[in-house]
């Protein structure tokens, strides 16, 4: 992990560039302003394989963002490091900026999630960012698996993804967002929820691309009902929670893992479609379910089935509080 990279100078944390729908939100806010102390939370983690063994031998961290010592619970994969990561402020709040880099060396085994789901707050001025970047070198075998994203009313939250991926490296990435706080009766009354998703070679190759933009129809003009605006085909459909899987691996033909996402959720009561990603680099599945047990189930039996696939063991029970 290089020592020379100034972690707090906002061309680490900030993006390189804003949707246009979050970056017209921009304001001073007339609270904690980005950069403030507490506002810009860094997690910054490296693994490498020692005697056999999934190891984190560099880490940083600045709060609200920290984590959890690595655990090897899987006794099938009793190398795998599981990393479970936490945030002491219980969620995202405006002008935060955040940036979590994992980088999973040759031939490690690394399970990355979050110890809960992921509040996004209301924000009035401003909004906030969450930078993932994820390296797998050869061989390596990682999971990124964080639990739901809630974006509360008027939520304004732009993440972005970027996997660097090395030939004969596999990284499993999901995802789910709810339409809000569903038990509330809040459904897509967030402003906007952007989410991009960049996969390339460490020469910097694309190799696949995935852009999602929410931005309810707030006043139901068109539909006569708030949020409608991203209630239609291919977004969420009239159900409440969208789910992604993306399955990046050149270890068995893209095909055959798109049949196996698909075989997966078959007597799923969940809309969902599989296909492979261009370049031959791997397959995806999105799931559209109308409650937060029934899109867990799903994307886990999406994962289940994959890993069996790749490793030829399950997906484990993991506990969380």
């Amino acid at each position: 992990m290089p020592d020379t990279i100034d972690r707090l100078t906002p061309s680490h944390y900030e993006p390189v560039r804003l949707p246009p729908q979050v970056a017209a939100l921009a304001s001073v806010p007339d609270t904690l302003r980005p950069g403030s102390p507490a506002k810009v939370g860094i997690l910054d983690l490296e693994f490498a394989l020692v005697d056999g063994c999934t190891e984190l031998v560099g880490r940083y961290q600045k709060a609200p963002l920290h984590l959890m010592r690595p655990l090897w619970i899987d006794p099938n994969l009793p190398g795998m490091a599981f990393t479970y990561i936490m945030a002491t402020g219980g969620g995202i709040a405006q002008a935060d900026r955040y940036r979590l880099d994992f980088h999973c060396g040759e031939d490690t085994e690394v399970h990355i999630t979050t110890q809960a789901a992921t509040k996004v707050y209301r924000m009035e001025l401003d909004y906030a960012t969450q930078l993932v970047h994820i390296t797998a070198e050869p061989g390596a075998y990682v999971e990124y698996l964080p639990d739901q994203l809630i974006p509360f009313a008027e939520a304004r939250l732009y993440q972005r993804t970027l996997v660097t991926l090395a030939p004969g490296a596999t990284v499993v990435l999901g995802e789910i967002i709810a339409s809000g706080r569903v038990g509330r009766g809040e459904r897509h009354a967030y402003q906007v929820v952007a989410t991009d998703l960049r996969v390339q070679r460490p020469d910097g190759a694309l190799l696949a691309l995935d852009t999602i933009r929410l931005e309810p129809d707030k006043d139901g003009a068109e539909h006569d009902r708030p949020g409608a605006g991203v209630l239609g085909p291919g977004v969420f459909a009239g159900r409440d929670y969208a789910a992604t899987l993306y399955v990046l691996t050149d270890r068995k033909p893209a095909g055959e893992i798109a049949d196996a996402l698909h075989e997966a959720l078959t007597d799923h009561p969940v809309l969902h479609g599989a296909s492979t990603l261009p370049n031959d680099c791997g397959a995806w599945i999105r799931i559209l379910a109308d409650d937060a047990i029934t899109a867990k189930a799903a994307h886990r039996a999406a994962w289940d089935r994959v890993r069996r696939l790749l490793t030829g063991h399950p997906a484990p029970d993991l506990r969380k509080a």
